[in-house]
C-alpha cells in the first residue's frame, strides 16, 4: 500500500556505521498541517457546490469504517465517508519500507469472544474463520506464528514478557499474590470487550476511582519486576503507565481476556492473536477497498463544520487537494471522529460531548518502521519472536520503549534477509510529551531508538539503512480514573440526527472498541 511522501526526510552517517554508510530517515504517515489546519486558519473559502447523500460519516477511522460497513449490510449505499488523511484507518493503517509492508501503528487482534459477534462476522467474512463440523475454527494461517514474544532481561533473552530468569522467590510470591487477585475480581464482575455491551459493577467503580498504582500498594504489591511488567502491559495497551491509569483499567487488560499467570504453574495457554507484516492495517485496508471501488469513500477532506439543522444535517468540509470547500446535506451523520474535534466542529456539542472532550486526556505516541538489510545477531536466550521487548535497566519509565515487533515473522521463507522491525514508544507519561513530540527533530528520536535497540543488537547501526517514524499527538484516550464512571453515565450523546462512534466513547483506544461502538452508529442511523 503507497503512503504518502515522507514530510521530513534527509540523509546522514551514523556514528559508528561503516565508512559511506548512509541512513535515510525522517517523519511519514500524518499530515501535521491538515490536523491542526482548523488550529491555524482564520478564513475559509466559501462553499463552491453542494452534495447530497443519505447518510454522512466524518471520520475514517476504525469506527467510521465499520459503521460504512453495517450501513451496507443493511442494504444502504447511499453514503459517503469523509476521511482527514490520504487512507482510511486511524490508528491501524500500513505502509511500506524498502518495499517491505509494516504496521503504522496497531499490529494485532486478539481472537475476539463471543461479547463481539459483529468482529467476529467481519473476520467470517475476510475467511479468518470457518464452520468445520459444526465448530469455529480459526485460520491459522493468520495467527501470529510462535515463538510470539520474548523478553531481554539481565543480558539475555527469555521467553514471554513476565520478567522470570534469576528472579527470586520473593518476585514469584508476588506473581502469584497478583494472579490471585486478578482471579478474585475477575468473579466478583463481568469483565468484557467491547466494554460499552455491559453495565460496570460496584466493584469496578470502586476500582475506577484510584490509579493503578495507589491500588496495588494498597493491596502490598511492590515488587520490582511485577511492577515494570504492569507498567509496560498499562502503556501497551492505554499509552500511559500504572501512576496515570485507573486500577478498573489495570485489572480490565488481565480480566477481560487470558487473566494474569505465572510460567510453570500449569497455566493455560495465551488465546492467540492475528497479526499480518502491515498490522491492523490488513482489516482496514480491505474495509476501505469497497468503499474506495463504490465511490463512498472521499480522502483529503477535514471536516469543518457540523450543524443538526431543520431539515437536515449540514457538513462543510475542506478539500486538501482541490483546496475548496464542500457544503454536504445528509438525512443523517455519523460523527466518528475524536471527541475534541467532535466538540469543536460540532455547531452544538451538547453537554455530554463537551464534559466528555474536557475530561479526556490522550497519549502521545511514536512508531518507527526501521529497516534492515540483514538480520541482526542475536543474544543468548530465546529465538528470536514476534514481539521483542527490552527491559529498562535504569531508564526513567517515560521514555521506557514497548520494544519492536517484527514485520517479517509471518513470512515463512527459509532464509532470513532484509526486514522492518516497528519500534514502538508510548509518550503518555512524558511531561509536556506532544510538545516534545512534534518540536523534536527526527534525529532525537533516531538516536532514542538506537540507545534502546542496541543494548541487545549492538550490530543494529551497521544494518539500518532507512527509518519513516510515524507521529501521533492524539493517539487514544488514556483511561484515568473517573473514565470508566463518565462513560457509563453519559454514554454516547445520540441525539436527533447525529449518531456517535469512535473508541474515546469506551475511554480507551483498542480496535474492538471502535468497531462495535461504529457498527452499533451505522445501525443506528438506520
Amino acid at each position: 500500500m503507497q503512503r504518502r511522501h515522507i514530510l521530513a526526510a534527509s540523509a546522514l552517517p551514523l556514528i559508528g556505521c561503516d565508512p559511506g554508510h548512509e541512513i535515510e530517515g525522517g517523519f511519514h504517515g500524518i499530515n501535521l498541517e491538515r490536523g491542526h489546519f482548523l488550529r491555524d486558519t482564520r478564513t475559509l473559502p466559501a462553499p463552491s457546490r453542494t452534495r447530497r447523500t443519505r447518510v454522512l460519516i466524518a471520520g475514517g477511522g476504525v469506527a467510521g469504517l465499520a459503521a460504512a460497513r453495517a450501513l451496507r449490510l443493511r442494504g444502504m449505499h447511499d453514503f459517503a465517508l469523509l476521511e482527514l488523511e490520504d487512507s482510511a484507518g486511524g490508528n491501524a493503517r500500513g505502509t511500506q519500507v524498502g518495499g517491505i509492508a509494516c504496521p503504522m501503528g496497531a499490529h494485532y487482534l486478539p481472537v475476539p469472544g463471543d461479547d463481539a459477534p459483529q468482529l467476529q462476522d467481519l473476520l467470517e467474512e475476510f475467511g479468518l474463520r470457518q464452520r468445520v463440523s459444526g465448530r469455529w475454527v480459526w485460520e491459522e494461517r493468520h495467527l501470529c506464528h510462535s515463538p510470539q514474544e520474548r523478553l531481554f532481561f539481565r543480558g539475555e533473552w527469555q521467553e514471554g514478557l513476565l520478567p522470570l530468569h534469576g528472579v527470586g522467590p520473593q518476585t514469584l510470591a508476588a506473581y502469584r499474590k497478583f494472579s490471585a487477585l486478578v482471579e478474585r475480581l475477575s468473579k466478583a464482575a463481568r469483565w468484557v470487550i467491547p466494554v460499552t455491551s455491559v453495565r460496570a459493577s460496584a466493584p469496578q467503580l470502586e476500582l475506577d476511582g484510584i490509579t493503578f498504582s495507589s491500588w496495588l500498594s494498597q493491596q502490598g504489591v511492590s515488587d520490582p519486576q511485577l511492577l515494570w511488567y504492569l507498567d509496560y502491559c498499562c502503556r501497551d495497551d492505554f499509552g500511559a503507565g500504572l501512576n496515570i491509569v485507573s486500577a478498573w483499567a489495570g485489572i480490565h487488560y488481565f480480566a477481560s481476556r487470558h487473566g494474569f499467570h505465572v510460567p510453570g504453574d500449569g497455566a493455560p495457554d495465551r488465546d492467540g492473536v492475528f497479526t499480518w507484516p502491515e498490522g491492523n492495517a490488513w482489516l482496514t485496508q480491505r474495509l476501505a477497498a469497497r468503499l474506495a471501488a463504490e465511490g463512498q469513500l472521499h480522502t483529503g477532506q477535514i471536516v469543518l463544520h457540523i450543524a443538526d439543522g431543520k431539515h437536515g444535517v449540514e457538513v462543510d468540509a475542506f478539500n486538501a487537494v482541490s483546496q475548496t470547500v464542500d457544503h454536504w446535506q445528509a438525512e443523517r451523520c455519523i460523527v466518528a471522529l475524536p471527541v475534541m474535534v467532535a466538540a469543536r466542529v460540532l455547531q452544538n456539542p451538547g453537554e455530554r460531548v463537551l464534559e466528555r472532550a474536557a475530561q479526556i486526556r490522550y497519549a502521545p505516541w511514536l512508531v518507527a518502521n526501521v529497516h534492515i538489510a540483514r538480520p541482526l545477531h542475536d543474544r543468548p536466550g530465546a529465538a528470536p519472536s514476534w514481539d521483542n521487548v527490552i527491559y529498562p535497566e535504569g531508564k526513567a519509565p517515560a521514555m521506557q520503549s514497548l520494544g519492536y515487533v517484527d514485520a517479517t515473522h509471518q513470512s515463512l521463507q527459509r532464509v532470513p534477509g532484509a526486514s522492518v522491525l516497528t519500534w514502538y514508544l508510548a509518550l503518555g507519561d512524558l511531561p509536556e510529551g506532544r510538545r516534545q513530540l512534534f518540536e523534536q527533530p527526527w534525529t532525537h528520536w533516531r538516536d532514542a531508538l538506537l540507545a534502546d535497540m542496541a543494548v541487545p543488537h549492538p550490530d543494529l547501526r551497521s544494518k539500518l539503512t532507512r527509518i519513516a517514524i510515524t507521529r501521533y499527538g492524539h493517539a487514544m484516550a488514556i483511561p484515568a480514573p473517573g473514565t470508566l464512571r463518565q462513560i457509563n453515565r453519559a454514554g454516547r450523546p445520540d441525539e436527533g440526527r447525529l449518531r456517535f462512534a469512535h473508541s474515546d466513547w469506551a475511554g480507551y483506544s483498542v480496535f474492538e472498541e471502535a468497531f462495535a461502538l461504529g457498527h452499533a452508529a451505522g445501525n443506528a442511523a438506520l
